[in-house]
């Protein structure tokens, strides 16, 4: 297997944070001005961060990962509530000065990657 990237290192990282529920190595992975955003809109900064991991009771399981420079598409595993069944989506990253300056949630895989511009 090859080795992880910089990039892919820090957005694994940013899952890891998010699922162990720990707000302030997740914000430190963030960049100030990050862009969060999903099926009900984005907006900006770590505020809206720490709003969202706040309310969404997330946890996202990464499955496959692709990646094209500092550009990451993650397919995930997610569930919203303990015991629910699990969903698959994936997310946009993209990584910049070594932290994650946007997410973007996307309902599968192909919708993420045709975003990002990756091939499958």
């Amino acid at each position: 297997m090859a080795e992880a990237t910089d990039a892919v290192r820090v957005v694994l990282a940013w899952h890891e944070a998010l699922n162990a529920g720990d707000l302030d190595h997740l914000t430190a992975l963030s960049s100030a001005d990050i862009e969060v955003g999903g099926p009900r809109g984005s907006g900006r900064g770590r505020q809206l961060l720490r709003e969202w991991f706040g309310r969404a009771g997330i946890t996202l399981v990464p499955k496959r990962v692709f990646e094209r420079d500092t550009t990451v598409v993650v397919e995930q595993g997610a569930t919203w509530s303990a015991g629910a069944d699990e969903q698959t989506v994936a997310s946009l990253f993209e990584v910049t000065d070594g932290t994650v300056s946007r997410v973007l949630r996307f309902e599968d895989v192909q919708s993420a990657l045709g975003a990002a511009r990756i091939e499958s």
